[in-house]
């Protein structure tokens, strides 16, 4: 069954008519032509599509595009909209990527780690649970990021990369 949407995607508003099974994944890519977001596993399992729904990251061959319809989705290249972003500077200085296309998915990802640091959210390592602040450590990065996968395993450059921007954006380490 079609139904239509509206996609906000990086500042846009895109009206479609859609299959009501679409990912949004699928849409961005085969509807907008919005490349950024890569299909890898199309199962959620390895992070290539991670984009920000409304700030939060999402695998987008996971979600339905009729259940963000209205909500503001950001790519990797949304977030540069406004000049160069951070994370990006940050994956270069750190050569936190070799074949570039897991990249896109990592700095959605590494956008949501920051936002949730910064906003207290706990994770499966975090030492003091009730805390209200969380200290960014490379241990809180390694376990946040372990659902985007780098099948060129540049691992040891993405902590420093993330890292360094929580650093600058006064995020405690």
């Amino acid at each position: 069954m079609d139904t239509e949407i509206t996609l906000l995607v990086d500042g846009e508003r895109h009206p479609l008519v859609v299959d009501t099974r679409t990912t949004l994944l699928d849409a961005l890519r085969e509807r907008l032509r919005i490349t950024s977001p890569k299909k890898g596993c199309d199962h959620g399992q390895c992070g290539a599509c991670t984009v920000l729904v409304d700030g939060r990251r999402v695998n987008s061959c996971l979600v339905l595009a009729v259940t963000v319809d209205d909500a503001e989705v950001t790519t990797s290249d949304g977030l540069a909209a406004e000049g160069e972003h951070p994370l990006h500077r940050a994956f270069l200085d750190n050569d936190a990527f070799q074949c570039g296309y897991c990249t896109p998915g990592q700095v959605c990802s590494a956008a949501g780690v920051l936002a949730e640091a910064k906003a207290g959210w706990p994770s499966t390592v975090t030492d003091d649970l009730t805390a209200e602040d969380v200290d960014l450590t490379d241990d809180e990065i390694r376990d946040r990021m372990s659902g985007n996968l780098c099948r060129c395993a540049a691992y040891a450059h993405i902590v420093p990369a993330v890292a360094a921007v929580a650093e600058a954006e006064g995020v405690r380490r």
